[in-house]
């Protein structure tokens, strides 16, 4: 407070204009909201999970999906398999919490719903073979069930996908040091942003995203990158076309940028995954 009090008037009259200006500034709009469910199904237990899925959150993320509450939703599983892993992802995008909130009063409205029918049915002596509880212990392992909720910082997209299109996308999970997020961010956005964007305009990559935890649950990665390929033969171009961006630069740009990046993240940390979808659906466009 001392050294405060001894500014100069100059000073803090320089500074209230810059707050003035900066108050006058368009807020950035913030980037939509990811949902993630990770969950590991028993083996053989795949077809009643889809049973589950298109009886229980089909029906309430394709009616929100068609009221636009939803942006986009589906059914992912890892191409690449290890003990303990996880063996689907279900996820869907909303534009904000009101967002989240709606999908998640809709998935317990539709499990009381189905609860209610399986009562009654059950006082009428038609009980069902299983109820939508007892087969949801008996597809997942909910020991190992996790929740994310996810934040795009950045993200860039191309035209709709065909119809029937099932995207294969890859996660790249970095752990960025402590106070080096906005490095980290300028430093994407100039060297790696260019090269994906030119990727979309390329109808190679469908879309992109530079995303974090909205609520931070996990030590072991602090943002993610997403690239969403209508294939895997799309992906093969992504690898070339970002050599081809570092080799049109000088050998200090290169070291430039290799530094940049080693000194906002901690490279050990780095982990990647590859999911295939099985379900994806995305909003109608306005």
């Amino acid at each position: 407070m001392r050294k405060l009090i001894l500014v100069s008037l100059s000073i803090l009259f320089l500074c209230c204009a810059a707050r003035n200006l900066q108050a006058q500034q368009p807020t950035p709009t913030p980037g939509p909201l990811t949902f993630f469910y990770d969950y590991t199904v028993f083996p053989g237990k795949e077809d009643e999970l889809m049973t589950l899925i298109n009886t229980v959150g089909a029906p309430v993320r394709d009616k929100l999906l068609a009221e636009g509450v939803i942006l986009a939703w589906g059914v992912e599983t890892p191409i690449l398999r290890y003990p303990g892993g996880t063996t689907h992802l279900i996820w869907f995008t909303v534009a904000d919490y009101a967002g989240v909130e709606k999908v998640l009063n809709g998935m317990e409205a539709r499990l009381a719903k189905l609860a209610a029918d399986e009562a009654q049915a059950a006082r009428g002596r038609q009980r069902p073979a299983m109820t939508t509880a007892e087969r949801t212990r008996s597809v997942f392992d909910m020991s190992k069930t996790r929740d994310w909720l996810t934040r795009d910082i950045v993200a860039g997209f191309g035209p709709p996908p065909k119809a029937g299109v099932l995207p294969f996308t890859r996660y790249n999970f970095v752990k960025v040091k402590p106070g080096k997020g906005p490095d980290y961010r300028r430093t994407w956005e100039k060297y790696n942003k260019p090269v994906f964007d030119k990727l979309v305009a390329d109808r190679v990559v469908l879309a992109y995203g530079l995303a974090a935890e909205e609520v931070k649950t996990d030590g072991d990665f602090t943002h993610f990158v997403w690239i969403a390929t209508a294939n895997m033969a799309e992906a093969d171009k992504i690898g070339p076309a970002f050599a081809a961006d570092r080799a049109r630069r000088s050998e200090k740009d290169r070291n430039e940028i290799t530094q940049d990046f080693l000194e906002a993240t901690e490279p050990d940390k780095a982990r990647s995954i590859v999911t295939r979808s099985r379900i994806f659906k995305l909003a109608a466009p306005k």
